[in-house]
């Protein structure tokens, strides 16, 4: 367990009552890794859900490698070879690994540190009957996650316009 003085500082929270920060806090480690530090990868299934409190983590989606050429039959039997790309760099007050909190629970990404870092991290499976027992709880976590997953998926949009317009220059 964690103090409720440090959950209550991250913005992602905010809206939630004194009784549910206590809540989180029941299911929160404080985590210390270094640079390098693999917490899951894209098609993980995820038990946990972290905030970013010192440092850097990276996520990562693999793609095909596009300097390599792929036979048709490497293409068929989806045997490519592949390279991690960046798509976003998660900072401080941060959230990452979301995908523990939205069913199926795998991650859409890899998450990877790119420096020492310290996390929160929430473990779902402890929180869920927590949820359980506090629809208004849970409703609120959602909402919280859905905003992330917009925000995500905005950044990457501008990112892969970004991307676009400098391969047709």
């Amino acid at each position: 367990m964690i103090s409720i003085e440090l959950i209550r500082r991250y913005p992602i929270f905010a809206g939630l009552t004194q009784d549910q920060i206590k809540k989180l806090a029941q299911v929160a480690d404080e985590l210390s890794v270094e640079a390098g530090y693999s917490f899951f990868r894209e098609g993980d299934e995820l038990d946990n859900f972290y905030i970013v409190t010192e440092g850097v983590v990276n996520l990562t989606i693999e793609i095909p490698d596009q300097l390599k050429e792929h036979s048709l039959v490497s293409q068929l039997t989806n045997n490519l070879d592949m390279v991690d790309i960046t798509v976003s760099n998660v900072r401080e007050g941060n959230v990452f690994g979301w995908s523990a909190i939205v069913p199926p629970n795998i991650s859409t990404a890899s998450a990877t540190t790119s420096s020492a870092c310290r996390v929160l991290a929430f473990n779902c499976g402890n929180l869920k009957p927590l949820l359980d027992e506090d629809c208004e709880f849970a409703l609120q976590l959602t909402l919280k996650a859905a905003q992330i997953i917009r925000s995500r998926l905005r950044d990457m949009r501008i990112e892969s316009l970004a991307f676009l317009s400098s391969v047709q220059t």
